[in-house]
């Protein structure tokens, strides 16, 4: 019986070890690598330069509250790392479930001893009260909620005063008070951009192009992120006069370049194909015809002819005025089309360059993808 029990021991034994060995080799770690990828596409890239120094290796899901860039411009003595893990859970945080957690819910983060707490704006109107809520991380406001979601990872974006954790963000009995600090004045660099933006569309309002500025106020938030940019506007005339001013204000993150000042001078001196990034991800726009060709061959985007250089221009925002809408132009297409009408109507010139490769020249990406 004793010889039994033993034997019933050893196998027990033997097949615990086993299931933690095998439990062992499913656990998966997300490099930091991951966390970089995807914060950088997603445009928080001060922050997905400093995923490694976080430490952000991780053998379980988690949740990432990710402050734009303008936002962390509000902290300049901030440590980045640290303000990465102090705003990184271990778990998965859907905004459905943090609109349903109790007001003033603390959860651990990667920081140790250091909490982040979820709060939530007033109810006023209690047939559908939690669909409208804001929620607020430590104060924040998640402005982008679910913006990422892969079952590993959540990323949701939230913009305000930053500032690290306190030492007893996690128990709340030893604070004194439940009144929050007034938080500390933007720094000068994080009002330029908006400073720039608004006279910007002033000057716009007052030469005719009042409908861009009226979209480039609906977009501030996202401009405002921005360290600097090149629009292609259009003005109220040819919007009302072509009646593509309607895809015009809807397709605006398409005519804007972002974080790159092209003033007249760099634009005209780009070659031919160059290919320019846009805020409309995924989407580029192409020099068509180069500048330097005189009145009758001027510069064009994606074969659209540019009006007028550097109507608007001041230390952040450039402005070029176009004759109509930048149409979607897929580049190896708009090379073959120019191709084809060199052909047509400047044989000798085409003979000469034939089986010549034209090098592409592309702008490098402001998002860094």
């Amino acid at each position: 019986m004793g010889a039994t029990r033993n034997v019933l021991l050893i196998f027990l034994t033997a097949a615990i070890l086993a299931a933690a060995a095998s439990a062992q080799t499913l656990v998966h770690t997300y490099p930091p690598s991951l966390f970089a990828t995807i914060l950088s596409a997603l445009g928080f890239r001060d922050l997905s330069n400093v995923t490694a120094n976080a430490s952000l290796s991780l053998t379980a899901p988690s949740t990432v509250f990710a402050p734009t860039d303008s936002s962390l411009l509000t902290c300049p003595s901030c440590s980045l790392p640290l303000l990465l893990q102090e705003h990184s859970l271990p778990g998965l945080y859907s905004f459905h479930f943090l609109r349903n957690l109790a007001f003033g819910t603390k959860i651990e983060t990667f920081a140790r001893n250091r909490c982040l707490t979820i709060t939530a704006s007033p109810i006023i109107n209690p047939s559908d009260a939690v669909s409208t809520r804001k929620i607020f991380v430590n104060g924040v406001e998640i402005t982008k909620p679910d913006l990422f979601d892969n079952g590993l990872v959540i990323v949701h974006g939230i913009q305000g005063f930053m500032s690290h954790l306190s030492p007893t963000s996690c128990t709340i009995e030893k604070m004194t008070t439940l009144a929050y600090p007034d938080p500390p004045p933007p720094t000068a660099e994080f009002l330029v951009m908006r400073s720039m933006l608004k006279e910007a569309m002033a000057e716009l309002r007052v030469r005719g192009f009042s409908l861009v500025a009226l979209a480039m106020r609906v977009k501030y938030p996202e401009l405002a992120d921005l360290k600097s940019m090149t629009l292609f506007a259009i003005d109220d005339g040819s919007i009302f006069a072509g009646g593509g001013g309607h895809a015009y204000v809807t397709d605006l993150m398409f005519h804007i370049v972002p974080n790159r000042i092209l003033k007249g001078s760099h634009l005209m001196s780009l070659p031919l194909d160059t290919v320019i990034p846009t805020m409309e991800r995924g989407q580029e726009l192409v020099v068509t015809t180069a500048g330097g060709g005189g009145p009758l061959s001027p510069m064009r985007i994606n074969y659209m002819k540019i009006k007028s250089l550097d109507l608007v221009s001041n230390k952040r925002i450039v402005v070029h005025a176009l004759s109509n809408p930048l149409p979607h132009v897929h580049r190896r297409t708009a090379i073959r089309e120019e191709e084809a009408t060199c052909d047509e109507h400047q044989s000798g010139l085409c003979e000469e360059s034939a089986g010549t490769k034209r090098p592409t020249v592309q702008i490098e990406d402001p998002f860094g993808l």
